[in-house]
Protein backbone atom coordinates (compact mmCIF):
# COMPACT_ATOMS: atom_id res chain seq x y z
CA UNK A 1 0.00 0.00 0.00
CA UNK A 2 1.74 3.44 -0.50
CA UNK A 3 2.75 5.57 1.82
CA UNK A 4 0.30 8.35 1.73
CA UNK A 5 -2.83 6.11 1.65
CA UNK A 6 -1.80 4.31 4.83
CA UNK A 7 -1.00 7.79 6.41
CA UNK A 8 -4.73 8.98 5.27
CA UNK A 9 -6.30 5.93 6.56
CA UNK A 10 -4.29 6.17 9.84
CA UNK A 11 -5.16 9.77 10.30
CA UNK A 12 -9.35 8.61 9.72
CA UNK A 13 -8.82 5.59 11.77
CA UNK A 14 -7.61 8.50 14.52
CA UNK A 15 -10.18 10.32 14.31
CA UNK A 16 -12.82 7.73 14.53
CA UNK A 17 -10.63 6.23 17.12
CA UNK A 18 -13.49 6.94 20.17
CA UNK A 19 -16.48 5.07 18.04
CA UNK A 20 -14.07 2.45 16.56
CA UNK A 21 -13.89 1.68 20.77
CA UNK A 22 -17.09 1.45 21.48
CA UNK A 23 -17.87 -1.13 18.51
CA UNK A 24 -14.91 -3.66 19.79
CA UNK A 25 -16.25 -3.52 22.80
CA UNK A 26 -19.64 -4.43 21.60
CA UNK A 27 -18.28 -7.12 19.18
CA UNK A 28 -16.34 -8.78 22.31
CA UNK A 29 -18.78 -7.98 24.91
CA UNK A 30 -22.12 -8.86 22.84
CA UNK A 31 -20.38 -11.76 24.78
CA UNK A 32 -20.84 -10.18 27.97
CA UNK A 33 -23.09 -7.79 25.85
CA UNK A 34 -24.01 -10.78 24.40
CA UNK A 35 -24.38 -12.47 27.13
CA UNK A 36 -27.90 -10.37 27.78
CA UNK A 37 -26.87 -8.07 30.42
CA UNK A 38 -25.19 -4.51 30.53
CA UNK A 39 -22.43 -5.93 32.80
CA UNK A 40 -20.92 -8.57 30.07
CA UNK A 41 -20.18 -5.70 27.78
CA UNK A 42 -17.48 -3.90 30.07
CA UNK A 43 -14.81 -6.71 29.20
CA UNK A 44 -14.64 -5.74 25.21
CA UNK A 45 -14.06 -2.23 26.65
CA UNK A 46 -9.74 -2.07 26.82
CA UNK A 47 -9.34 -2.85 23.15
CA UNK A 48 -11.79 -1.10 21.73
CA UNK A 49 -10.78 2.33 23.44
CA UNK A 50 -7.29 1.26 21.76
CA UNK A 51 -9.10 0.62 18.55
CA UNK A 52 -6.81 2.96 16.37
CA UNK A 53 -3.19 0.66 17.27
CA UNK A 54 -5.15 -2.72 16.06
CA UNK A 55 -4.27 -1.58 12.40
CA UNK A 56 -0.91 -1.23 13.21
CA UNK A 57 -0.41 -3.94 15.77
CA UNK A 58 -1.92 -7.71 15.82
CA UNK A 59 -1.03 -7.34 19.35
CA UNK A 60 -3.04 -4.53 20.16
CA UNK A 61 -5.35 -5.77 17.96
CA UNK A 62 -5.82 -9.16 19.31
CA UNK A 63 -6.32 -7.41 22.67
CA UNK A 64 -9.14 -4.55 21.45
CA UNK A 65 -12.05 -7.24 20.77
CA UNK A 66 -14.19 -8.89 22.97
CA UNK A 67 -15.52 -10.89 23.85
CA UNK A 68 -18.70 -10.30 23.61
CA UNK A 69 -20.52 -9.72 24.67
CA UNK A 70 -23.79 -9.92 25.97
CA UNK A 71 -26.76 -7.99 25.77
CA UNK A 72 -28.20 -8.70 29.42
CA UNK A 73 -30.83 -6.19 29.54
CA UNK A 74 -29.75 -2.93 31.31
CA UNK A 75 -26.50 -1.41 31.13
CA UNK A 76 -24.97 -3.90 33.73
CA UNK A 77 -26.07 -7.36 31.40
CA UNK A 78 -25.21 -6.06 28.02
CA UNK A 79 -21.50 -4.77 29.57
CA UNK A 80 -20.73 -8.14 30.89
CA UNK A 81 -22.00 -10.19 28.18
CA UNK A 82 -20.43 -8.17 25.26
CA UNK A 83 -17.62 -9.05 23.98
CA UNK A 84 -18.40 -9.84 24.53
CA UNK A 85 -20.02 -6.23 24.00
CA UNK A 86 -19.01 -2.59 24.50
CA UNK A 87 -17.12 -3.13 27.38
CA UNK A 88 -16.65 -6.65 27.42
CA UNK A 89 -14.44 -7.83 25.43
CA UNK A 90 -10.65 -6.91 25.19
CA UNK A 91 -8.40 -9.88 24.88
CA UNK A 92 -5.02 -10.26 25.73
CA UNK A 93 -2.67 -10.83 22.96
CA UNK A 94 -2.26 -14.58 22.21
CA UNK A 95 0.89 -15.88 22.46
CA UNK A 96 2.20 -17.20 18.84
CA UNK A 97 2.58 -20.78 20.55
CA UNK A 98 -1.35 -20.96 21.56
CA UNK A 99 -2.20 -21.07 17.71
CA UNK A 100 -0.14 -23.92 16.56
CA UNK A 101 -1.60 -26.76 15.32
CA UNK A 102 -0.05 -30.16 13.78
CA UNK A 103 0.37 -33.77 14.15
CA UNK A 104 0.55 -33.57 18.09
CA UNK A 105 -2.53 -31.04 18.06
CA UNK A 106 -4.16 -33.34 20.45
CA UNK A 107 -1.35 -34.07 22.81
CA UNK A 108 -2.02 -32.24 26.54
CA UNK A 109 1.23 -30.46 27.48
CA UNK A 110 2.22 -29.43 30.86
CA UNK A 111 1.11 -25.80 30.45
CA UNK A 112 4.06 -22.81 31.55
CA UNK A 113 3.00 -21.01 34.94
CA UNK A 114 0.58 -18.26 33.89
CA UNK A 115 2.57 -14.51 33.38
CA UNK A 116 0.78 -11.87 34.39
CA UNK A 117 0.22 -9.42 31.30
CA UNK A 118 1.56 -6.07 31.04
CA UNK A 119 0.39 -2.83 32.13
CA UNK A 120 -1.38 -1.13 29.43
CA UNK A 121 -2.36 2.39 29.45
CA UNK A 122 -5.62 3.04 30.82
CA UNK A 123 -8.45 3.04 27.96
CA UNK A 124 -9.89 6.87 27.19
CA UNK A 125 -13.30 7.81 25.83
CA UNK A 126 -13.91 10.93 25.23
CA UNK A 127 -14.05 13.32 28.17
CA UNK A 128 -13.95 10.63 30.36
CA UNK A 129 -11.89 10.49 33.28
CA UNK A 130 -11.42 6.56 34.73
CA UNK A 131 -11.27 5.89 38.23
CA UNK A 132 -7.83 4.52 39.88
CA UNK A 133 -7.11 1.56 39.57
CA UNK A 134 -7.76 -0.58 43.06
CA UNK A 135 -5.24 -1.32 44.93
CA UNK A 136 -6.50 -4.88 46.59
CA UNK A 137 -3.58 -6.80 46.93
CA UNK A 138 -2.49 -8.35 50.19
CA UNK A 139 0.49 -8.56 51.71
CA UNK A 140 2.42 -10.09 54.26
CA UNK A 141 1.62 -14.05 54.54
CA UNK A 142 -1.68 -13.53 53.14
CA UNK A 143 -2.43 -15.52 50.09
CA UNK A 144 -4.76 -14.73 48.03
CA UNK A 145 -7.37 -16.84 46.40
CA UNK A 146 -8.47 -17.13 43.07
CA UNK A 147 -12.42 -16.13 42.12
CA UNK A 148 -14.56 -18.99 42.07
CA UNK A 149 -16.09 -17.94 39.04
CA UNK A 150 -19.29 -20.09 37.62
CA UNK A 151 -17.32 -23.06 35.91
CA UNK A 152 -19.24 -26.57 35.17
CA UNK A 153 -18.01 -30.22 33.15
CA UNK A 154 -20.85 -31.41 30.91
CA UNK A 155 -20.14 -34.92 29.96
CA UNK A 156 -22.03 -37.43 27.87
CA UNK A 157 -20.42 -40.73 27.59
CA UNK A 158 -16.75 -40.32 26.50
CA UNK A 159 -17.12 -36.98 25.63
CA UNK A 160 -16.10 -34.24 27.60
CA UNK A 161 -17.05 -29.88 27.63
CA UNK A 162 -15.87 -27.92 30.50
CA UNK A 163 -17.38 -24.65 30.62
CA UNK A 164 -16.33 -21.67 32.32
CA UNK A 165 -18.74 -18.00 32.88
CA UNK A 166 -16.03 -15.52 31.99
CA UNK A 167 -16.30 -11.38 33.02
CA UNK A 168 -14.99 -9.15 30.20
CA UNK A 169 -13.76 -6.25 33.19
CA UNK A 170 -12.36 -7.71 36.43
CA UNK A 171 -10.17 -6.65 39.54
CA UNK A 172 -6.69 -7.93 40.09
CA UNK A 173 -7.80 -9.89 43.15
CA UNK A 174 -9.56 -12.00 40.99
CA UNK A 175 -6.51 -13.60 39.23
CA UNK A 176 -3.94 -14.25 41.87
CA UNK A 177 -0.10 -13.94 40.24
CA UNK A 178 0.87 -17.16 41.70
CA UNK A 179 -2.62 -19.11 40.74
CA UNK A 180 -4.70 -16.89 38.73
CA UNK A 181 -7.78 -19.81 38.67
CA UNK A 182 -8.43 -22.60 40.68
CA UNK A 183 -6.80 -25.94 40.44
CA UNK A 184 -10.04 -27.38 39.06
CA UNK A 185 -10.57 -25.25 36.18
CA UNK A 186 -6.49 -25.12 35.33
CA UNK A 187 -6.33 -28.94 35.49
CA UNK A 188 -8.91 -28.76 32.90
CA UNK A 189 -7.10 -26.50 30.81
CA UNK A 190 -4.39 -28.71 30.38
CA UNK A 191 -6.34 -31.52 29.82
CA UNK A 192 -8.05 -29.62 27.06
CA UNK A 193 -6.44 -29.61 23.44
CA UNK A 194 -8.52 -26.63 21.90
CA UNK A 195 -10.06 -23.86 24.00
CA UNK A 196 -13.16 -21.70 22.18
CA UNK A 197 -13.92 -18.51 22.74
CA UNK A 198 -17.07 -16.73 21.90
CA UNK A 199 -15.08 -15.51 18.88
CA UNK A 200 -11.89 -17.06 17.44
CA UNK A 201 -8.26 -14.16 17.92
CA UNK A 202 -8.41 -14.18 14.40
CA UNK A 203 -12.04 -12.67 13.98
CA UNK A 204 -10.74 -10.04 16.29
CA UNK A 205 -8.86 -9.25 14.17
CA UNK A 206 -10.53 -7.99 10.82
CA UNK A 207 -13.43 -6.12 12.22
CA UNK A 208 -12.20 -2.16 11.68
CA UNK A 209 -14.31 -1.02 9.75
CA UNK A 210 -17.51 -2.89 10.85
CA UNK A 211 -18.41 0.11 13.52
CA UNK A 212 -18.67 2.89 10.71
CA UNK A 213 -20.41 0.16 7.84
CA UNK A 214 -23.02 -0.30 10.42
CA UNK A 215 -23.54 1.86 13.55
CA UNK A 216 -22.50 5.17 12.55
CA UNK A 217 -24.29 7.68 9.59
CA UNK A 218 -22.58 10.02 7.45
CA UNK A 219 -24.10 12.91 9.20
CA UNK A 220 -25.91 13.50 12.65
CA UNK A 221 -28.75 10.96 12.48
CA UNK A 222 -29.30 9.81 16.39
CA UNK A 223 -31.42 12.94 17.29
CA UNK A 224 -33.78 12.17 14.57
CA UNK A 225 -34.18 8.55 14.77
CA UNK A 226 -35.00 9.03 18.75
CA UNK A 227 -38.37 10.50 19.89
CA UNK A 228 -37.77 13.92 21.09
CA UNK A 229 -38.57 12.70 24.90
CA UNK A 230 -35.71 9.92 24.50
CA UNK A 231 -33.16 12.40 22.99
CA UNK A 232 -33.49 15.18 25.54
CA UNK A 233 -33.10 12.70 28.36
CA UNK A 234 -29.80 11.32 26.49
CA UNK A 235 -28.51 14.82 26.11
CA UNK A 236 -29.43 15.34 29.36
CA UNK A 237 -27.25 12.58 30.67
CA UNK A 238 -24.03 13.53 28.74
CA UNK A 239 -24.60 17.49 29.30
CA UNK A 240 -21.29 17.15 31.24
CA UNK A 241 -19.20 15.35 28.29
CA UNK A 242 -19.86 17.70 25.46
CA UNK A 243 -17.08 15.77 23.74
CA UNK A 244 -18.99 12.07 23.88
CA UNK A 245 -22.33 13.91 22.73
CA UNK A 246 -20.74 15.22 20.20
CA UNK A 247 -19.47 11.95 18.71
CA UNK A 248 -22.57 10.00 19.82
CA UNK A 249 -24.78 12.11 17.71
CA UNK A 250 -23.61 10.30 14.66
CA UNK A 251 -24.13 6.81 16.35
CA UNK A 252 -27.37 4.44 15.65
CA UNK A 253 -29.30 3.88 18.18
CA UNK A 254 -27.90 0.27 19.65
CA UNK A 255 -24.62 1.44 19.24
CA UNK A 256 -25.33 4.85 21.09
CA UNK A 257 -26.80 2.69 23.80
CA UNK A 258 -23.34 0.49 24.33
CA UNK A 259 -21.79 3.82 24.74
CA UNK A 260 -23.76 5.16 27.27
CA UNK A 261 -23.01 1.15 29.00
CA UNK A 262 -19.31 1.87 28.51
CA UNK A 263 -19.30 5.04 30.31
CA UNK A 264 -20.76 3.74 32.93
CA UNK A 265 -19.53 0.35 33.43
CA UNK A 266 -15.83 1.83 33.21
CA UNK A 267 -16.72 4.15 36.30
CA UNK A 268 -16.95 0.96 38.58
CA UNK A 269 -12.98 0.74 38.13
CA UNK A 270 -12.89 -2.52 36.84
CA UNK A 271 -10.42 -3.33 34.34
CA UNK A 272 -10.08 -4.81 30.74
CA UNK A 273 -7.09 -6.41 31.17
CA UNK A 274 -8.10 -8.67 33.67
CA UNK A 275 -11.00 -9.93 31.78
CA UNK A 276 -11.30 -13.72 32.19
CA UNK A 277 -10.13 -14.10 28.36
CA UNK A 278 -7.48 -12.37 28.37
CA UNK A 279 -6.24 -14.20 32.26
CA UNK A 280 -7.06 -17.72 30.40
CA UNK A 281 -4.76 -17.21 27.12
CA UNK A 282 -2.15 -16.28 29.28
CA UNK A 283 -2.47 -19.73 30.71
CA UNK A 284 -3.03 -21.63 28.05
CA UNK A 285 0.29 -21.45 26.31
CA UNK A 286 0.68 -25.27 25.38
CA UNK A 287 2.62 -25.82 22.39
CA UNK A 288 -0.05 -27.56 20.27
CA UNK A 289 -3.32 -25.65 21.50
CA UNK A 290 -5.74 -24.43 19.39
CA UNK A 291 -8.34 -21.39 20.32
CA UNK A 292 -11.46 -21.22 18.16
CA UNK A 293 -14.80 -18.86 18.05
CA UNK A 294 -17.93 -20.38 18.79
CA UNK A 295 -19.21 -17.66 16.36
CA UNK A 296 -18.33 -15.35 13.67
CA UNK A 297 -18.15 -11.87 13.59
CA UNK A 298 -20.59 -11.39 11.39
CA UNK A 299 -22.59 -13.86 13.40
CA UNK A 300 -22.81 -11.90 16.54
CA UNK A 301 -23.06 -8.58 14.76
CA UNK A 302 -25.74 -9.90 13.23
CA UNK A 303 -27.82 -9.65 16.88
CA UNK A 304 -27.17 -5.80 17.01
CA UNK A 305 -27.30 -4.72 13.34
CA UNK A 306 -30.76 -6.62 12.65
CA UNK A 307 -32.74 -5.01 15.66
CA UNK A 308 -35.99 -2.95 14.63
CA UNK A 309 -35.46 0.80 15.30
CA UNK A 310 -38.14 0.40 17.85
CA UNK A 311 -36.05 -2.33 19.47
CA UNK A 312 -32.58 0.23 19.44
CA UNK A 313 -34.93 2.95 21.57
CA UNK A 314 -35.92 0.40 24.04
CA UNK A 315 -32.30 -0.27 24.32
CA UNK A 316 -31.44 2.96 24.43
CA UNK A 317 -34.59 3.86 27.01
CA UNK A 318 -33.60 1.17 29.44
CA UNK A 319 -29.98 2.44 29.64
CA UNK A 320 -31.23 5.76 31.11
CA UNK A 321 -34.23 4.34 33.35
CA UNK A 322 -31.55 4.74 36.27
CA UNK A 323 -28.51 7.11 37.49
CA UNK A 324 -25.26 6.26 36.24
CA UNK A 325 -24.81 5.78 40.21
CA UNK A 326 -27.09 2.70 40.00
CA UNK A 327 -25.78 1.42 36.96
CA UNK A 328 -22.27 1.22 37.99
CA UNK A 329 -23.66 0.09 41.63
CA UNK A 330 -25.38 -2.91 39.01
CA UNK A 331 -21.80 -3.88 37.40
CA UNK A 332 -20.01 -4.19 41.13
CA UNK A 333 -23.15 -6.97 41.88
CA UNK A 334 -22.69 -8.63 39.15
CA UNK A 335 -19.11 -8.99 39.54
CA UNK A 336 -20.01 -9.64 43.21
CA UNK A 337 -22.09 -12.71 41.33
CA UNK A 338 -19.75 -14.06 39.50
CA UNK A 339 -16.57 -14.37 41.74
CA UNK A 340 -19.19 -16.68 44.26
CA UNK A 341 -19.84 -18.53 41.01
CA UNK A 342 -22.94 -19.69 40.97
CA UNK A 343 -24.72 -19.25 36.98
CA UNK A 344 -28.37 -19.56 37.87
CA UNK A 345 -28.21 -17.32 41.01
CA UNK A 346 -26.33 -14.68 37.96
CA UNK A 347 -29.41 -15.51 35.57
CA UNK A 348 -32.00 -14.99 38.16
CA UNK A 349 -30.38 -11.57 39.22
CA UNK A 350 -29.95 -10.58 35.06
CA UNK A 351 -34.18 -11.85 34.89
CA UNK A 352 -35.08 -9.52 37.73
CA UNK A 353 -33.27 -6.70 36.24
CA UNK A 354 -34.45 -7.14 33.11
CA UNK A 355 -38.09 -6.64 34.21
CA UNK A 356 -36.96 -3.90 36.08
CA UNK A 357 -35.68 -1.77 33.24
CA UNK A 358 -38.35 -2.72 30.56
CA UNK A 359 -39.91 0.08 29.48
CA UNK A 360 -42.00 -2.16 26.83
CA UNK A 361 -41.72 -5.70 28.20
CA UNK A 362 -42.86 -7.22 24.51
CA UNK A 363 -39.63 -5.69 22.84
CA UNK A 364 -37.68 -6.27 26.19
CA UNK A 365 -37.94 -9.81 25.29
CA UNK A 366 -37.69 -9.89 21.34
CA UNK A 367 -33.75 -7.83 22.16
CA UNK A 368 -33.00 -10.65 25.17
CA UNK A 369 -34.24 -13.24 22.68
CA UNK A 370 -31.98 -12.09 19.61
CA UNK A 371 -28.59 -10.87 21.96
CA UNK A 372 -28.78 -13.52 24.30
CA UNK A 373 -30.84 -16.52 23.69
CA UNK A 374 -30.65 -16.63 19.92
CA UNK A 375 -26.54 -16.83 20.59
CA UNK A 376 -27.06 -19.07 23.47
CA UNK A 377 -28.53 -21.82 21.35
CA UNK A 378 -26.12 -21.05 18.34
CA UNK A 379 -22.81 -21.74 21.20
CA UNK A 380 -24.56 -24.96 22.39
CA UNK A 381 -24.68 -26.75 18.70
CA UNK A 382 -21.54 -25.25 18.06
CA UNK A 383 -20.14 -26.84 21.26
CA UNK A 384 -21.58 -30.42 20.62
CA UNK A 385 -20.17 -30.02 17.37
CA UNK A 386 -16.20 -29.79 18.11
CA UNK A 387 -16.66 -31.78 20.53
CA UNK A 388 -15.05 -35.69 20.10
CA UNK A 389 -14.64 -38.82 22.57
CA UNK A 390 -11.73 -37.84 24.71
CA UNK A 391 -10.62 -35.06 23.49
CA UNK A 392 -11.74 -32.52 25.78
CA UNK A 393 -12.83 -29.15 25.05
CA UNK A 394 -12.73 -26.04 27.12
CA UNK A 395 -15.59 -23.88 26.40
CA UNK A 396 -14.94 -20.07 27.84
CA UNK A 397 -18.14 -17.80 27.11
CA UNK A 398 -19.80 -14.57 29.18
CA UNK A 399 -21.02 -15.83 32.46
CA UNK A 400 -24.92 -14.36 31.64
CA UNK A 401 -25.14 -17.18 29.10
CA UNK A 402 -24.77 -20.36 30.86
CA UNK A 403 -27.79 -20.24 33.85
CA UNK A 404 -31.42 -20.07 33.47
CA UNK A 405 -34.13 -22.02 31.61
CA UNK A 406 -32.62 -20.93 28.44
CA UNK A 407 -28.98 -21.06 29.10
CA UNK A 408 -26.32 -23.18 27.57
CA UNK A 409 -26.26 -25.60 30.28
CA UNK A 410 -29.71 -26.11 30.19
CA UNK A 411 -29.53 -26.64 26.17
CA UNK A 412 -26.78 -29.24 27.00
CA UNK A 413 -28.89 -31.07 29.04
CA UNK A 414 -31.46 -31.13 26.47
CA UNK A 415 -28.83 -32.48 24.47
CA UNK A 416 -28.09 -35.05 26.33
CA UNK A 417 -24.99 -34.08 28.52
CA UNK A 418 -24.83 -34.67 32.39
CA UNK A 419 -24.19 -30.82 33.70
CA UNK A 420 -22.50 -30.45 36.89
CA UNK A 421 -20.37 -27.34 39.07
CA UNK A 422 -16.80 -28.34 39.46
Amino acid sequence: MPDPLAARRAARRLREGGLRAVFALLVTSIAACACGCALGCVGALRGALRWPLRRLSPVAAARVLMQHGQRPSGVPGRIAALASVLLCVSIAAVSPVAHAVGPSANTPVQSRAPVSPPPLPRATLPGFNPPPPSNNSASGAVRMQPARMPFYVATRGSTTIYVLGTLHVGDPIDYPPDQPFRKPILAALAASPTLALELSPDDLLVSQDDVSKFGVCSRECLPRLLPDPLWHRLALRLRDNPAALDEIKKMRPWLAALLVETYDSLSAGLQTEYGTEAQLQNVYLKTRGKIVGLETLSGQMRAFTGLTLAQQREMLAQDLVQTPEENVADVRMLHRLWRVGDADAIAAWNTAKSEKLARDPRLSASIDNKILYDRNRRFAARMVAIAAPNKPVFVAIGALHLGGRKGVLALLRQRGFIVDAN
